[in-house]
């Protein structure tokens, strides 16, 4: 399997540890994983502002993965931008972050939290929850207040994150917890045994290991998304 991770920023700061982190969550069943970010766009993806400016840089990247034949993409962000227009201009299968980890999620408990970056995301995530119909499964989106481009001081995400899981879990009733910005890597593990320290033993699901293995299930059984749901688009003038 041949997988492009598009990492939808305009910056590269984040290339070479998405690809060492979709590296160590995938199988031995890719053979190659590409990262690359946007020309055009933003610098982070926190609104809908930033969501629309990106597009279409990545539906760029996206049609461009298929013709250099790649099985299929991974748009890297909890917003899951353009992955529907994707899936309508591609015959390869194409994930985002938070589809993914909610169906997953979904499986593991009878409520799940998100626990994000800003409040700004929180509307963004909750419409994704209404849209894949686990709005009812969604116990709470939380925020620890901290920027994407802020994410690197590992510690201070930890322990801002375990204040609002344990909040998610006591006040929101959540039996499952999700990492709301693919920024929060290599942070899961960690997290999950520091819940169990205080009793509770639930699943942290990351984001990246979550799409990256749900696209080797599509690929590998040689699934992609329905044409009577993402229908191809209709020929016209487009100026872009």
């Amino acid at each position: 399997m041949r997988i492009r991770v598009i990492v939808p920023i305009i910056v590269d700061i984040f290339d070479e540890e998405v690809k060492k982190e979709f590296g160590s969550h995938s199988s031995s069943e890719v053979e190659e994983i590409e990262v690359v970010h946007l020309d055009k766009g933003t610098a982070s993806i926190e609104s809908e502002f930033d969501e629309a400016l990106a597009a279409p840089d990545i539906l760029n990247k996206v049609i461009e993965a298929e013709k250099k034949g790649f099985d299929g993409v991974i748009i890297d962000c909890f917003g899951d931008p353009a992955v529907k227009a994707a899936r309508e201009v591609v015959d390869i299968p194409v994930v985002g972050a938070a589809e993914p980890s909610m169906l997953l999620a979904c499986s593991l408990g009878q409520r799940f939290s998100v626990v994000t970056v800003l409040e700004n995301v929180i509307p963004m995530i909750e419409n994704i929850a209404k849209v894949l119909g686990v709005y009812e499964k969604l116990a709470s989106v939380r925020s620890v207040n901290i920027p994407v481009l802020e994410l690197h001081d590992k510690d201070t995400l930890k322990n801002a994150l375990f204040e609002e899981m344990l909040k998610a879990i006591k006040e929101d009733k959540a039996h499952v917890l999700i990492l709301g910005c693919t920024g929060m890597m290599g942070v899961a593990d960690d997290l999950h045994e520091m819940l169990a320290k205080e009793g509770y033993d639930v699943p942290v699901i990351d984001p990246a290991a979550a799409s990256i293995r749900f696209l080797e299930v599509l690929i590998g059984l040689g699934l992609k998304q329905s044409r009577l749901t993402y229908m191809k688009p209709p020929e016209k003038e487009r100026k872009l």
